[in-house]
């Protein structure tokens, strides 16, 4: 039946108009009709979209985060180690007298893992965190509904980072303290590689007392190495691989800071977004409520409206 009636169609169509050429009836689609594979966003669309929701700033911030916490963490850890089998092999023959700073590194190793551990998730759920607040800012004109615990979310985020970047930056400082015990050490084994620019103090009286840094007790046996014995300190592989490598958790440390800064920047944009969208949320609603009232009035019966008055 459709068929005869579009011929129909078509002949009336050539009845009316005798100089028009033939033409092929298409039949028009149903809105149900189900679309072509080729009728969606393209795949460069689908792309371009998810790239727009990454929150390029809090995964370099995350990314920077990890790589210092890693380093610090990985190269802390080793030179700790190195550290205190100098001091046993040189400065401190009696297992008594470095017991204490035995126990310390032990513990400072163990903290050492459990400040990786931390961060690494700690870093995962901040840049979940830009996830959700990039999403949240670019639909603010949309059906996006932020909430009030988001927003406490953020602002708590906010305060743990404030206290981490604080308290990374004294990590930071006492990781500076051993590279500037193993500098003067080194700087002093120079100092006797080049006895022409000491003047008239002999070599032998060049020494290092490692007591005087607090880190082995004053009754420690020798505590102090002078001469070709502290040169050949310095010529070991554990000297040099641990100097460089408390430069490197030195630099770590600076970077988790760094990390900690621009995470506490993009938070603190965020949350100020999430505020200025509750506010804008709230004015919508009250007024979507104001005029839905003003469309029930006519729909009101008289006495309702009378009683008003």
């Amino acid at each position: 039946m459709v068929n005869g009636r579009a011929a129909m169609e078509i002949g009336r169509y050539h009845w009316m108009c005798p100089g028009s050429q033939d033409h092929q009836y298409h039949p028009v689609p149903t809105p149900g009709a189900r679309a072509g594979p080729w009728s969606g966003p393209g795949c460069f669309e689908c792309c371009i979209k998810c790239l727009g929701g990454v929150p390029y700033a809090s995964l370099v911030a995350t990314i920077l985060c990890f790589s210092g916490v890693a380093l610090f963490c990985g190269c802390g850890h080793v030179a700790l180690a190195g550290t205190v089998a100098i001091l046993e092999q040189h400065f401190s023959t009696n297992t008594s007298d470095h017991a204490l700073l035995s126990e310390v590194v032990q513990l400072m190793q163990y903290v050492i893992y459990g400040i990786a551990s931390f961060f690494f998730l700690y870093g995962i759920v901040l840049l979940a965190e830009g996830f959700y607040t990039t999403s949240a800012v670019k639909e603010l004109h949309g059906e996006f509904k932020t909430t009030a615990c988001g927003r406490c979310i953020s602002g708590m985020f906010v305060f743990l980072t404030y206290v981490l970047g604080v308290a990374w930056l004294g990590v930071f400082g006492v990781s500076a303290v051993p590279v500037f015990m193993f500098y003067n050490v080194w700087s002093t084994c120079e100092a006797i590689k080049a006895p022409q620019t000491n003047g008239t103090v002999a070599v032998d009286q060049i020494c290092v007392d490692v007591r005087q840094y607090g880190i082995v007790p004053w009754n420690a046996f020798p505590g102090r190495i002078c001469g070709p014995a502290l040169e050949n300190i310095c010529n070991t592989n554990e000297f040099h691989v641990s100097y460089h490598l408390f430069v490197v958790a030195c630099a770590g440390a600076g970077a988790t800071v760094i990390a900690l800064i621009h995470f506490l920047m993009i938070l603190s944009s965020n949350w100020a977004y999430l505020a200025d969208a509750g506010h804008m949320q709230a004015r919508r609603d009250i007024g979507a409520k104001e005029d839905q009232e003003l469309r029930d009035v006519p729909r009101r019966p008289p006495e309702q409206l009378n009683s008003y008055t």
